[in-house]
């Protein structure tokens, strides 16, 4: 899954995502295990566990489909070994990506995204070669049509509750908080009948790159490779699309 700190085509993404529904359930299944296996199977007292399930609402995952996940990781006899492993590296005209991965397997996994960048244009860096130019952030965006509530009504909960920043675009509304507020805000806006596009914790560039139309070109087909990595579960990027 691609993820974004603005969302400039809600309905494109939406599209990709009804598409490769399927093998998104499978990632953020992965997600909730490691998360089970870490913290166990309360998301009372497993914050972890919390924020992904809040993820796999988002991606409009059933509740059953999360409850047997979360039912299956916990169940006695499961030996199902994962572990969530990060990469950096470079796009079209030095475009920093980051690469989020749940693997069993860690050697096949790089050997994966490191084919991926050198066929697509890329190269992959060492660790920490991109990562200082984004900021870990909680990411909460609500489309307008989703809800009936105003503008001013979002804003003023969402920072009352301890939201960063809030902005309006065009067809959402976006909210941005710290890591540590991220499942405080969610909640307050959950309770208040609410429905999420997305809610994450997400890697945020604080510096864009422009492409012209044939480094675009290149991006997308990156990110779309990347994505269709089984291993690969997020990909950030300070592209400005």
């Amino acid at each position: 899954m691609s993820g974004h700190s603005k969302w400039h085509n809600i309905q494109a993404k939406k599209g990709k995502a009804d598409a490769a529904r399927g093998k998104i359930f499978t990632k953020l299944g992965r997600e909730l295990l490691i998360a089970v296996k870490q913290g166990g199977p309360d998301p009372a007292g497993n914050s972890k566990l919390k924020d992904v399930i809040a993820k796999c609402k988002a991606a409009n995952m059933p509740n059953d489909t999360i409850n047997s996940a979360i039912k299956r990781a916990s169940g006695a006899g499961n030996d199902e070994t994962y572990e969530e492993v990060t990469y950096e590296g470079y796009g079209p005209n030095g475009v920093a990506i980051i690469v989020n991965a749940t693997t069993n397997n860690r050697n096949r996994t790089a050997a994966d995204i490191r084919y991926v960048f050198d066929r697509s244009g890329g190269s992959l860096g060492t660790t920490g070669c991109v990562s200082y130019m984004f900021n870990r952030k909680g990411v909460i965006v609500i489309e307008k049509e989703s809800t009936s509530m105003s503008e001013d009504d979002i804003m003023m909960l969402a920072l009352e509750c301890g939201a960063e920043d809030f902005s309006a675009e065009e067809e959402y509304y976006e909210i941005t908080t710290s890591p540590d507020d991220f499942s405080t805000v969610r909640d307050n806006l959950e309770a208040k009948g609410l429905t999420f596009a997305e809610a994450a914790i997400e890697m945020v560039p604080t510096t864009y790159v422009d492409l012209d139309e044939k480094g675009a070109e290149k991006m997308e087909r990156l990110i779309e490779k990347l994505d269709d990595l089984d291993d690969v579960s997020e990909v950030f990027h300070n592209w400005n699309e």
